[in-house]
């Protein structure tokens, strides 16, 4: 009797099996068959080991008044390609997916959804029109905006930049919404350009003129750095992050928005 595998691969039982009763010989089939189609194991197992890093501070009053009374908890991720999970093998490995399923496995008994709203491409001048439709329309308790890497790549005059970003967090603001700005990664084709450093510092102006939250991705890398070759981090393009990348970023996020709901 031939066995043909999902592969192309004829297996002939040997007689010790075709003695045995047909329903044995169709139990040895099937096992024969998923094996089969297993394949061989991997050489070696991917890296999920992150390094570390100091625990960021956000402010999320929203976000913990919705948990402490049992509310679903909505989160929007906007941004562009580093929201999008451009980089990454799939998918689910972009960040907010990844986000979403840590704060799930962290807040069991709570409705946590992660929005995917990034947009490949864009500068702030596009994401900002945007606010209304992909943001407020969800009713999000929580919005974590991934902004300027391509402002810095295409050259958007800063000033533009600042203005465009100042009013589209004030909308947000005004929603009462809970806000984490998050500035750029460290990354070849960023340290490329002299003026980089000049757009996460309007970043970072932008949420203490608002007095609400950055996650700072450059001060995140800069601590993988410290303590491990964060080249894991970024790929072959010299701009995205790579899985590992995109998990440790979803992995710190995570815990620094544990961190905030458990203040009093």
């Amino acid at each position: 009797m031939n066995l043909s595998s999902s592969q192309g691969r004829n297996v002939r039982l040997p007689h010790c099996v075709r003695g045995l009763p047909r329903i044995g010989r169709s139990l040895v089939v099937l096992l024969a068959v998923a094996l089969l189609a297993v394949g061989p194991a991997p050489a070696r197992a991917a890296d999920t080991s992150c390094p570390s890093a100091a625990l960021q501070t956000l402010h999320l009053p929203g976000t913990a008044a919705a948990l402490a009374s049992g509310k679903p908890v909505t989160i929007v991720a906007l941004g562009s390609s580093s929201t999008v999970g451009i980089g990454a093998s799939r998918p689910a490995m972009a960040y907010p997916t990844r986000l979403e399923a840590l704060l799930r496995a962290a807040w069991p008994d709570r409705l946590v959804t992660v929005v995917n709203k990034g947009v490949g491409g864009e500068t702030v001048l596009s994401t900002a029109t945007r606010v209304a439709r992909d943001v407020l329309a969800l009713h999000p308790v929580l919005v974590i905006w991934q902004v300027g890497a391509n402002d810095v790549l295409q050259h958007v005059d800063l000033d533009r930049f600042r203005a465009t970003l100042e009013q589209a967090v004030g909308k947000l603001y005004a929603a009462g919404i809970d806000i984490v700005l998050m500035d750029n990664q460290v990354a070849p084709a960023l340290q490329k350009e002299p003026s980089a450093g000049d757009y996460g510092a309007v970043v970072a102006a932008v949420a203490a003129r608002f007095r609400v939250s950055l996650f700072s991705r450059t001060g995140l890398m800069r601590d993988w750095a410290a303590t491990a070759n964060d080249a894991r981090m970024i790929g072959p393009d010299g701009l995205h992050h790579t899985d590992l990348g995109y998990g440790c970023l979803a992995a710190a996020l995570a815990r620094a928005i544990e961190a905030a709901v458990r203040q009093p």
